[in-house]
C-alpha cells in the first residue's frame, strides 16, 4: 500500500488531469442513463398481475392508458377534440361512443352497461386514450404533454400514465434543489467543524468525482428508478464524507510527525485506507443486501448505492490527496475557529458511569422496538405526491364522476362463451364494492354478430387469446378493503377460468404489499449477517460484531418506532430500505469507536481509560460526519414535495442523529462493560498497536 501511496502523491497532477478529463464520458453517460418513474414494474414478472400487464400491453395496449373527464362540452366540440388528440405523437387511439354508435342516438337507448361506463355525474363522458408505448417511457409522456395542451376547459387528465408524467415533471423540478440545499447544508456544518475555510470546498470538489463517475456509470444498469437518482446524490454525500474526513484528521496528524507534507500524506492514505476498509464493506455490504429483494427497485437503489461507495473510497484516496497537497498552502493560510469541540467532558461522565448509562439506554429501547412493529405503512405511491398535480386530479375525477377510484382488468381465455362471460360478470357486480362491470358480451347483448364491430372497438374487448372484462371499485388501491375484494374477485374468475387473470393498480399494489412483506425480513436478514461477517473477519472476533450491529439496530429500532409514537405513516418502500441504509451508512461510526478503543487498550489503558479516550479522539469525527449526513437529507426533507422523499430522507437524516448518540453515549460505556468478553473472543485484541504497524510496513 506504501508504494501506491507514494504513487499518487508523486503523481498527482496526471491524476487530477486525467480525473476531471473522466468527468466528461461520466456526464454523457449520466445524460443518456434513461430514468423509470413507476414503480410497480420492478414487480417480478411471473405474478398473475404482471402476466396481466404483458398481456395488457401486447394483445390489447391498455397497459398504457389515460381517461379524460368531458363536463359539459358539446359533442361537436368533444368530437374535435378526440381528433386533435388521436393525431398527437404517440396515441394509438382515442375511444368515445363515436367509435360504436352514433353519438346523436339518445342515451336512454344505449345498454345500461354503456351508459353507466361512458357518461357520468355532472353531465360528463369520459374518453379512454391509448398510447402506444408503456406508461413510463419517453415516447408516453411527451404524448401525454402534448395532450394536457389540447384539452378545452373542464377537462381532467387522469390515469396512470399522466401521474408518472406528473413524477417526472416534478422530480426534474426538484432534483437541482436537492443537491443545492444537500451541499449547502453539507457545507455549513463542514466549515463549522473544520478549521480551514478552504478544506471543506476542497472535500466538496472532491465529492463532485465520485458522484459524477456513479451517476455515469449507470448507463451500464441501462436505467435507474426516480427514486435511486433523487436519493443517490445525497446519500453518496452524506456516506462517503466520513472517508475524506478521516483522511484529512490522519493528514493533520502525520504532519506534526513528519518533515514534509508528501510524506505525511503517504502515511495518511496508508492508515487512512486501513482504517476505512473495514468501514466500507460493511456500507457496501449493507447496501449490496437490497439486490435480496424480490421488489427489483431495491437491486436498483444498492447496486447504485454500493457502487457509489466503492467509487468514493477510490477517490478519497486517489484524487483527494491529489487536492489537498495541491491546494495545501491555501488551507494554511485561511483558518477560523471550530464550533464543534471534543466531547472531554463527555468522555469521562461516560466512562465513570457505564452501567447506569447501558441500562438506562435498554429500558429506553424496549418500547421503541416492539413499536417498530407497529409503525403504520401506505402502499398507495400516488398519496405520497402532491395532490393538485394534474394526474391526481384527473384520477379523482374519474371517482367522483364514474365511481372508477380504482380499475381492475380481468383477462379470460375467448373460448369461454357469452353466457359463461355474461354469468361471471353478473357475480362479479354483487361483490362488494364493485361499482359497474363491462365486456364486450355486456355492450353488444346476447346473439349479436361482434364482426359488425369495428376493429379498433374489438382490439380493446378481445384479442390475442383473451376477453377483457374491466370492472371499476368504489375501493381505494392498497387498502384491505380492495385486497379482500380482489381475493374474492379471484375466486369467482379462477373458477370459470383457472388460467384467468386479474390486473391493473389494485391487483399490483395488492401483490407488492405480499412481495415487500417478505422483502422487508428477506433485506434485514441478509444486511445484518453481511456486516456480522464483515466484521468478524476485520476485528478477528466474534463478540465485537454482535456489539456493534446490536447498537446500531437498536438505534434503528429507536428510529422506526418513533413514527407509531407520532402516528406518521411510512410509505412501504422507506421501511424496507432505511434498515439498511441506516446500518451501511452509519456503521462507519462504531468502527472507528471500536478501532480507537482497540488501539487504546493495546497501548496498556484499562477499559474505563481506554473508553474515555476513544470517546474523546473520535467525537470530533463522528459528530462532523453524522451532522453533515443528517444537514444534507434533513434539507431535502424540508423541501421535497414528494411525501415518499420526503419520508425517507427524514427517516435518514433522524437516524444518521440517534445512530451518532448511541454510538457516542451508549458504544463507549458498552466496551467497557464487555471487555472480558471481547478479550477471551478476539484474536491477538491485546497486542500492542506498533507491532500490527512494524508488521505492515514490512508487507
Amino acid at each position: 500500500m506504501k508504494k501506491i501511496a507514494q504513487g499518487i502523491v508523486r503523481l498527482r497532477k496526471l491524476i487530477l488531469t486525467v480525473a476531471v478529463l473522466l468527468l466528461i464520458p461520466s456526464a454523457i453517460g449520466a445524460i443518456a442513463t434513461r430514468i423509470n418513474y413507476d414503480i410497480l414494474t420492478y414487480l417480478p414478472q411471473d405474478l398473475d398481475s404482471m402476466i396481466g400487464e404483458v398481456a395488457l400491453e401486447d394483445d390489447f395496449h391498455l397497459a398504457s392508458t389515460g381517461m379524460i373527464t368531458v363536463e359539459g362540452l358539446p359533442t361537436n366540440e368533444l368530437i374535435a377534440m378526440k381528433k386533435e388528440i388521436e393525431a398527437v405523437p404517440g396515441v394509438t387511439q382515442t375511444f368515445w361512443l363515436s367509435d360504436v354508435i352514433d353519438p346523436s342516438i339518445p342515451t336512454a337507448m344505449l345498454p345500461a352497461d354503456v351508459q353507466q361506463f361512458m357518461f357520468g355525474k355532472n353531465d360528463s363522458t369520459m374518453l379512454i386514450v391509448r398510447f402506444d408505448a408503456p406508461s413510463a417511457s419517453d415516447e408516453t409522456m411527451e404524448a401525454v404533454a402534448q395532450i394536457e395542451k389540447l384539452l378545452r376547459k373542464d377537462c381532467f387528465f387522469g390515469g396512470m400514465s399522466v401521474i408518472l408524467q406528473d413524477t417526472k415533471a416534478l422530480v426534474n423540478q426538484e432534483m437541482p434543489l436537492y443537491i443545492l440545499i444537500a451541499v449547502g447544508a453539507s457545507l455549513l456544518v463542514l466549515f463549522l467543524s473544520l478549521e480551514s475555510t478552504i478544506t471543506p470546498l476542497l472535500f466538496m470538489l472532491g465529492l463532485l468525482f465520485p458522484i459524477a463517475y456513479n451517476f455515469g456509470t449507470n448507463i451500464f444498469l441501462g436505467q435507474i428508478s426516480y427514486i435511486t437518482e433523487a436519493l443517490a446524490t445525497v446519500l453518496q454525500l452524506g456516506v462517503t464524507m466520513d472517508f475524506s474526513i478521516f483522511l484529512l484528521h490522519r493528514y493533520q496528524e502525520e504532519k506534526e510527525l513528519r518533515s514534509t507534507n508528501e510524506e505525511a500524506m503517504v502515511s495518511a492514505i496508508c492508515k487512512t485506507m486501513t482504517s476505512i476498509s473495514a468501514s466500507s464493506l460493511t456500507t457496501i455490504a449493507g447496501f449490496l443486501a437490497l439486490c435480496a429483494m424480490r421488489l427489483t427497485l431495491g437491486r436498483d437503489i444498492g447496486l447504485v448505492m454500493a457502487k457509489g461507495v466503492a467509487l468514493g473510497v477510490i477517490c478519497t484516496v486517489v484524487i483527494l490527496p491529489s487536492l489537498i497537497l495541491t491546494f495545501d498552502k491555501w488551507v494554511e493560510k485561511y483558518k477560523h475557529r471550530t464550533v464543534i469541540p471534543r466531547l472531554t467532558k463527555l468522555s469521562y461522565f461516560v466512562s465513570k458511569h457505564s452501567v447506569p448509562i447501558v441500562v438506562v439506554f435498554i429500558l429506553i429501547l424496549i418500547p421503541f422496538a416492539i413499536a417498530q412493529n407497529k409503525t403504520s405503512v401506505y402502499y398507495t405511491l400516488f398519496d405520497s405526491l402532491p395532490q393538485d398535480l394534474t394526474g391526481i386530479v384527473g384520477t379523482n375525477k374519474l371517482g367522483e364522476d364514474f365511481g372508477m377510484t380504482t380499475s381492475h382488468f380481468i383477462l379470460v381465455h375467448d373460448d369461454l362463451t357469452a353466457t359463461q362471460v355474461s354469468d361471471l360478470c353478473d357475480e362479479l357486480k354483487d361483490v362488494d364494492g364493485i361499482t359497474q362491470v363491462v365486456s364486450l358480451d355486456s355492450i353488444t347483448g346476447p346473439g349479436f354478430d361482434t364482426e359488425l364491430l369495428p376493429d379498433s372497438v374489438m382490439e380493446i374487448l378481445q384479442s390475442g387469446g383473451y376477453k377483457l372484462i374491466l370492472a371499476n371499485s368504489s375501493y381505494k388501491t392498497g387498502t384491505d378493503a380492495i385486497n379482500s375484494q380482489l381475493d374474492k374477485m379471484i375466486g369467482l374468475i379462477k373458477n370459470v377460468d383457472p388460467e384467468g387473470v386479474i390486473t391493473g393498480e389494485g391487483a399490483m399494489t395488492k401483490d407488492l404489499i405480499e412481495v415487500a412483506d417478505v422483502d422487508f425480513k428477506n433485506v434485514n436478514v441478509w444486511s445484518i449477517m453481511a456486516v456480522l461477517v464483515i466484521i468478524a473477519i476485520s476485528f478477528k472476533s466474534i463478540s465485537i460484531p454482535v456489539l456493534l450491529v446490536a447498537s446500531i439496530e437498536a438505534a434503528i429500532a429507536i428510529n422506526m418506532g418513533i413514527p407509531y409514537f407520532t402516528g406518521t405513516q411510512l410509505p412501504f418502500i422507506a421501511s424496507i430500505v432505511i434498515g439498511t441504509i441506516q446500518l451501511g451508512a452509519t456503521v462507519d461510526y462504531s468502527i472507528l469507536m471500536t478501532t480507537r478503543y482497540h488501539e487504546e487498550r493495546a497501548f496498556g489503558r484499562t477499559p474505563k481509560e481506554a473508553a474515555q479516550q476513544s470517546l474523546e479522539h473520535c467525537s470530533q469525527s463522528i459528530l462532523t460526519s453524522g451532522l453533515t449526513f443528517f444537514a444534507a437529507t434533513v434539507g431535502v426533507a424540508a423541501i421535497s414535495k414528494m411525501e415518499l422523499l420526503r419520508s425517507i430522507c427524514l427517516l435518514i437524516s433522524r437516524g444518521a442523529l440517534i445512530s451518532m448518540l448511541v454510538i457516542l453515549v451508549m458504544l463507549p460505556a458498552a466496551l467497557m462493560l464487555c471487555d472480558w468478553l471481547i478479550r477471551h473472543t478476539t484474536l491477538k485484541w491485546m497486542i500492542p498497536e506498533s507491532a500490527n504497524a512494524k508488521k505492515s510496513e514490512k508487507e
